[in-house]
């Protein structure tokens, strides 16, 4: 009885730490190493594949050099002003979220950093716990402990959603643009990077007015964004 009372307190422990390995080992091999897909973008094309057997995502990876400036530096100054500085988690932003979202009395802001999106886009869902949450931060630590600033912020570029089976920077500017990432403008950058919180409303949405006046935001913050 002793036995399998410890087995029964040991095992969930074990298949936790399992779990952690699997993702520090998949983090560590991502390094020099590009993800095919993520947890997102398999969840997506499985329910594009429901009404559709045929349906594809449209995804193509790019190197960060390949990728416009004009993105990078909007998506910075849109979603995580303080990536160059922070260690994966903005515990200042968080806070503010939080007093917000209890102002309000409803979540109007989220606080999480463009490594914690990563984190949750590569392995986990978008369902909200605290659960969930707690895995993300583990997993946003790993992958600081593991890669540059650079390389986190390549892979977010080339994974991210943009749109209804849209992922990535390539694929969003061919999509809504029908140019590279190479060449995209201040302007297009500036709107594809509001468009990220909520990629498959605005991708319906294009001619919304807060997507203009966020956007026109965004351009005015766009040059005081630090790159990695």
């Amino acid at each position: 009885m002793r036995k399998l009372l410890w087995w029964v307190i040991l095992a969930p422990i074990a298949v936790v730490l399992l779990l952690q390995l699997y993702f520090f080992v998949q983090i560590g091999w991502w390094v020099d190493h590009n993800p095919s897909s993520t947890s997102f973008m398999r969840r997506q094309l499985s329910v594009l594949q429901e009404k559709n057997p045929n349906a594809v995502l449209q995804h193509k990876w790019v190197p960060y050099d390949r990728i416009s400036t004009n993105l990078k530096r909007a998506i910075i100054a849109s979603e995580d002003s303080n990536f160059s500085e922070h260690e994966g988690v903005d515990w200042d932003a968080l806070q503010k979220a939080y007093e917000k979202n209890s102002r309000k009395g409803r979540v109007v802001a989220g606080g999480s950093t463009i490594t914690q999106q990563l984190a949750k886009n590569l392995f986990l869902s978008g369902e909200r716990s605290y659960l969930r949450k707690a895995q993300e931060f583990v997993i946003t630590y790993m992958l600081e402990f593991w890669m540059e600033k650079e390389r986190i912020f390549e892979i977010y570029l080339n994974v991210v959603e943009w749109g209804n089976g849209v992922y990535g920077a390539e694929a969003a500017a061919q999509h809504y643009y029908g140019i590279s990432a190479a060449s995209l403008n201040a302007g297009q950058a500036a709107r594809l990077a509001v468009m990220l919180p909520d990629p498959r409303r605005y991708d319906k949405n294009r001619t919304s007015a807060y997507l203009a006046r966020r956007t026109e935001l965004i351009l005015r913050r766009m040059g005081s964004a630090d790159l990695p």
